[in-house]
């Protein structure tokens, strides 16, 4: 009789080192990355490996809390190609007041006149956050280029100033993690379409969205151009493959948190204490004013012989 073969469970460690005041590139904050890919619906399931993966980022979170790091992670890419989402993902589980989501509109005429990276620097992380730019200043090396919203000599001055002004953040003690994602034209395509016949997911469709389809080409050639100014050896550019979007967003996570050693700073578990209610007296419910009940739960009471009338749950 055949032995029944044990199924091997990969486990989400991470580092015990202190993390240190710059990225390394080179060293993990959880195990390091398996030698074979692990496929979604066989060898794991997304639901669950997502559900092990934000319990790391918010140890990771406690982590940037108590070492009072300072953490920046920027999320480029074609439209559509899913940045929203796994940022969604990557701060679903964590505190605002720890992790903020930057994502700032056109500029006002008085950012315009500004220095171009003045309108992002107030949104930096002060000590023990980590801010995620939802695109960041990349706009001018991309949409601002393409669409012409910039002059050819603002653009030169971005391509220059740029790299410096990243390195002046990581001198200053910031760890600055750069994403592209990358998605084919067919599979943007799809997620147009989807986007278009979808209600509640039209708003995510801009007019600059549509006119940009006449100039995927220019975009192409404006992404190579920055990334052979500004993927540098201090700031690297990290390519994700967005074809899949469970499978990318998996994969941006697991490796944000092998960029940052860590260690589990996980309270012990507390003994809830038991609620004093003293003499507390609750005001009329009549003097309140609820809003309508048009969804209800029916909850099974529970048999019983000798139970009287039902009282009236408290609200608080």
């Amino acid at each position: 009789m055949a032995e029944k073969k044990k199924k091997k469970k990969h486990k989400h460690a991470h580092a015990n080192g202190k993390a240190a005041n710059s990225v390394d590139h080179h060293s993990n904050g959880m195990a390091s990355v398996p030698a074979v890919s692990m496929r979604l619906g066989k060898d794991c399931e997304y639901e669950s490996e997502m559900a092990l993966l934000q319990i790391e980022l918010v140890k990771l979170q406690e982590w940037i809390k108590h070492e009072k790091l300072r953490v920046v992670v920027l999320f480029e890419g074609r439209d559509a190609a899913g940045k929203g989402g796994s940022i969604k993902c990557v701060t679903e589980s964590l505190n605002p007041r720890v992790c903020r989501i930057v994502a700032l509109g056109t500029p006002t005429e008085r950012e315009k006149s500004q220095w171009y990276f003045q309108r992002y620097v107030p949104h930096l992380p002060a000590a023990g956050e980590l801010v995620l730019f939802d695109r960041s200043w990349y706009n001018r090396a991309g949409v601002e280029r393409v669409m012409g919203f910039c002059t050819e000599p603002e653009h030169q001055e971005f391509m220059h100033s740029c790299p410096e002004f990243e390195r002046m953040l990581i001198r200053s003690g910031i760890l600055l993690v750069k994403y592209w994602f990358s998605v084919s034209d067919e599979e943007q395509e799809r997620r147009f379409q989807e986007r278009m016949n979808n209600p509640t997911k039209r708003w995510k469709i801009s007019p600059m969205d549509l006119e940009s389809r006449k100039h995927w080409g220019d975009y192409s050639r404006a992404k190579d151009e920055m990334f052979a100014v500004t993927d540098t050896k201090e700031s690297p550019w990290f390519v994700v493959n967005s074809e899949d979007k469970k499978s990318a967003r998996l994969n941006v996570i697991r490796h944000l948190l092998s960029l940052i050693p860590y260690r589990d700073l996980t309270p012990e578990s507390l003994k809830l204490p038991k609620l004093v209610k003293s003499d507390y007296v609750r005001p009329p419910m009549r003097n309140q004013h609820f809003i309508p009940v048009i969804y209800e739960r029916k909850v099974k009471e529970p048999k019983s012989q000798n139970s009287g009338p039902r009282p009236e749950t408290a609200i608080v």
